[in-house]
């Protein structure tokens, strides 16, 4: 009997390759980097030849390691990054550099989209704003610029889909990873025939769609041993990475939710029905798990607001953490943790990076609101921690508005680590939150998850509330969070107010 999962989790700094077993145990892990090239403004890009070295690699270091023998294995499936656009050719091999989410080359292209069918009905039917991030500019961008490379390309796809086409020879694609495209209908769980005949595509390059967790193909004979697994093994076809996180943080049945805390920040939840916001604040993505959909709602600088204090404001905590060899981040914690909830007054929007979800403006600038002679470093660095989770608590409540019930937010991401930092989560979201066991292996063990049910290794999605429990429980304090209740609405007056003041700063640059 076959006993163990191997995860891939193609993501942006390199593959992660993980190995659990049949109780959902994380037996081993190995991570293999790659490159991203930055040759124009706007522009991201890499080589898939690097994924498929990076898969083979860690493949071979995690069997090796573990000690397990390739025959082992019961499935290999995959966790990738989303929004991309891989062409390749009949063999699965790229005919160039793979145009990843980060690029945003296709501005001219989304609006020419734009003006072939209307910005409201992409949202209507792909849960989506109509945006040069997604797959389909990136491809309209091909079939402008590189015409000869986008006559030749037998299939567009995405990062895992590109590997699992060279493990198998099967060109496949599921919900997750589909709706990321701009061309995914969310209500049908089709490709949009509206969307392909107003852009001129041809439906022939898009691969086909199959659910998360379907078998859909075996390894190669042929490339068995350059893997490092054994002929036949199946392959499961996963998910985009921020579905497989949901799966993992345990997010699977209709109004669960988590928060994943990183440099970047985003809520999710999982409903039944895609949830469209008037002011399109929201987006929505398929889920691994069938049937399900994964709105969403994500900010540019979360953590990174954090690092940039930790950076200009946190010197004293910087030097001390490195001569008691603790982590900087506690003892920022600690600081902040003298100042009274609300900061004394002050506010800080966290817009370092422009804005996406809620506010949608690349013009939004940071700053701190209402400083006075009278404050400290410890209020500055609450008003931090404060700002950000204020901003999330706009995208939760654009969730609340359209009859959503959220009972309690999960917590995952290495930024979720901080104790203070959740209670403030608790307080501003009005809600309890969970932290789980296991903060940082939540995508590659939605992954394995989605393998295993897949296979028949687990029996449901019901299995990661064994492998990613609920560690502790922080329920919100009356008069703390009736404090936050009074300063979140100035919060969002504040950004409203300012924006003319970001125009007017933008037009400078």
């Amino acid at each position: 009997m076959k006993n163990y999962i191997i995860a891939h989790d193609l993501g942006t700094t390199g593959n992660k390759a993980t190995l659990y077993d049949r109780e959902g145990k994380l037996v081993g892990s190995v991570f293999v980097s790659y490159n991203t090239e930055y040759a124009h403004v706007g522009w991201a890009e890499q080589h898939p030849e690097d994924w498929w070295q990076a898969v083979c690699r860690s493949t071979h270091q995690l069997i090796r390691e573990t000690l397990i023998q390739p025959n082992d294995v019961a499935c290999i499936t995959f966790s990738g990054q989303m929004m991309g656009c891989v062409a390749v050719d009949e063999h699965a091999r790229p005919l160039r550099k793979a145009i990843i989410w980060a690029d945003i080359r296709a501005v001219q292209q989304a609006e020419w989209v734009a003006t072939r069918i209307d910005r409201n009905r992409i949202y209507e039917i792909t849960g989506h704003r109509l945006s040069s991030s997604y797959s389909l500019a990136k491809m309209l961008w091909l079939r402008d610029h590189q015409p000869d490379i986008y006559a030749q390309t037998y299939k567009f796809l995405h990062a895992k889909d590109s590997v699992i086409a060279r493990l198998t020879g099967v060109f496949v694609t599921e919900p997750s990873d589909a709706s990321s495209m701009n061309l995914y209908d969310l209500e049908r769980g089709e490709w949009s025939q509206e969307i392909i005949e107003a852009t001129q595509l041809n439906p022939n390059q898009l691969p086909q769609i199959r659910q998360s967790v379907d078998v859909v193909g075996e390894v190669l004979p042929h490339i068995a041993d350059e893997v490092g697994v054994a002929a036949g093994t199946p392959v499961v076809v996963g998910g985009g990475d921020g579905a497989c996180a949901a799966a993992g943080a345990g997010v699977i049945h209709e109004g669960s939710a988590y928060n994943y805390i990183g440099s970047s920040s985003w809520i999710a939840i999982s409903t039944d029905k895609p949830i469209y916001d008037p002011a399109q604040r929201t987006f929505t993505f398929g889920h691994v798990v069938p049937g399900k959909v994964m709105p969403t709602g994500t900010m540019q600088a979360a953590g990174a607001s954090y690092q940039w204090t930790r950076d200009q404001l946190a010197q004293t905590e910087h030097e001390s953490a490195e001569r008691l060899g603790v982590n900087v981040y506690e003892l920022m914690n600690l600081q902040a943790s003298h100042a009274d909830a609300g900061a004394n007054g002050l506010l800080f929007l966290p817009y370092l990076m422009g804005e996406r979800s809620p506010r949608w403006n690349p013009n939004a600038r940071g700053g701190f609101i209402g400083l006075t002679i009278r404050h400290t470093r410890a209020d500055m660095m609450r008003a931090v921690l404060e700002g950000v989770t204020f901003n999330l608590r706009v995208i939760l409540d654009a969730f609340t508005r359209q009859g959503v019930s959220i009972e309690a937010m999960r917590l995952i991401g290495g930024g979720a680590s901080g104790r203070f930092w959740n209670e403030i989560m608790a307080n501003i979201y009005g809600i309890p939150v969970h932290r789980l066991a296991i903060l940082e292996e939540a995508t590659s063990m939605g992954a394995a998850l989605t393998g295993g049910v897949g296979i028949g290794l687990y029996p449901n999605f019901d299995m990661i509330e064994q492998m990613n429990a609920i560690a502790e429980t922080i329920a919100p304090t009356p008069e703390i969070q009736a404090r936050y209740e009074q300063l979140y609405p100035i919060f969002e007056a504040s950004y409203h107010a300012l924006v003319p003041i970001y125009e007017q700063l933008a037009s400078l640059e």
